[in-house]
């Protein structure tokens, strides 16, 4: 593993270069972990800061994750995000088998909270207002891959299973729609991107530089009161949001070629 320094590429690209080709030819399997940075810094005949410039290039691409106190290792394949409000209810409201076999939910907390500004303003209260929150994590193999919060109103799920820490055998919104006698009707998704929290970055294992995609999930009964404000974080670069759609033809009879009108 050389570099040119006569080339107009800076020397940490060219080194980045290398190592991307070799994950990607399969030389580091997801998990395994790279040689240390002095180490690769001998190899390329570089200074250790020229590596560290490398390593964090390809961490921000998503095919590194460094551990704090471990080492730099070959992230796994992207998590593909297909749910938004629609994909967690699942089609007819069924239970997602496969999901549940790709992903295990650790439940870490249940208790009541003062609430963050984004869940005040899914639930139409003031901020700090003590609310019922469920803290859960996701992981896929041996990966942390999402941090996620459920919030609720204390006086609306008083005296059922939402406000013990149980874990359940069906989806939270079906638990939570057998103990309320409400039904979820329908949702308002709000994704975002932003640097992780220290708690979410030692939860995720990732750096604190490295960016989270965030879901505001906000769930309304029949007469559009919320339900349930819920919060994912995922780690930025190892997940892409998709959504399918189809697209409505073109209504024969309607003219194709006038120019759009602008409105007074």
């Amino acid at each position: 593993m050389t570099i040119n320094p006569g080339a107009a590429e800076f020397p940490h690209r060219q080194i980045a270069a290398q190592l991307r080709a070799r994950i990607h030819r399969g030389d580091w399997a997801p998990g395994e972990r790279l040689p240390s940075i002095p180490s690769l810094a001998t190899q390329f005949g570089v200074a250790k800061q020229t590596v560290q410039r490398t390593i964090d290039q390809l961490r921000i691409e998503g095919l590194l994750i460094t551990r704090p106190g471990s080492g730099t290792f070959v992230r796994g394949t992207k998590r593909r995000m297909n749910r938004l409000s629609r994909g967690r209810y699942g089609a007819e409201r069924g239970y997602h088998a496969e999901l549940a076999a790709r992903y295990r939910q650790h439940l870490m907390q249940v208790g009541v909270m003062p609430c963050p500004a984004d869940v005040a303003e899914g639930f139409g209260i003031d901020v700090g207002v003590p609310l019922l929150v469920r803290r859960h994590l996701v992981r896929t193999g041996d990966a942390p891959v999402e941090v996620g919060a459920s919030w609720f109103r204390p006086a609306d799920v008083r005296g059922t299973s939402i406000e013990r820490p149980d874990v359940f055998d069906r989806p939270l919104y079906q638990e939570v729609e057998a103990e309320l006698g409400r039904r979820y009707t329908s949702a308002k998704d709000q994704v975002s991107a932003r640097l992780p929290t220290r708690e979410e970055a030692e939860l995720l294992q990732i750096r604190p530089d490295t960016p989270v995609l965030v879901l505001l999930h906000i769930a309304y009964d029949a007469e559009h009161r919320p339900i349930e404000v819920a919060q994912a974080a995922w780690p930025g670069p190892m997940t892409s949001l998709t959504e399918e759609y189809k697209i409505p033809a073109v209504r024969p009879g309607l003219p194709t070629d006038e120019p759009d009108l602008a409105l007074g």
